[in-house]
């Protein structure tokens, strides 16, 4: 049995870079619902800094979420948020405790 993977990816903006930062991420969302093994993917921005962003997202399994990292709109997003970010984006795969 596989069990469902759960991705929290942390992303810091560049000062004054936020709002691109954000159509950058809005841009993916779309294409990623549409991925046979995504089950769901959100986008999130702080109330305290808006410079930090999340997305937060759940996937049939780990193979899926690999299989999403090969996509041309997954490689597209990953090399635009690169000039758009001041640290290193920070992406934590996870289970479900049981």
């Amino acid at each position: 049995m596989t069990c469902e993977l759960f991705v929290f990816t942390r992303c810091y903006a560049k000062q004054g870079l936020q709002h691109s930062m954000a159509a950058t991420i809005q841009a993916v969302l779309g294409p990623t619902r549409q991925e046979p093994g995504c089950l769901m993917i959100e986008a999130f921005g702080s109330t305290r800094d808006e410079r930090l962003f999340y997305i937060h997202s759940r996937w049939k399994n780990e193979s899926a979420f690999d299989n999403h990292l090969q996509l041309p709109h997954t490689i597209r997003f990953l090399q635009a948020i690169q000039a758009s970010i001041d640290q290193p984006m920070d992406v934590t795969r996870a289970e479900l405790l049981p």
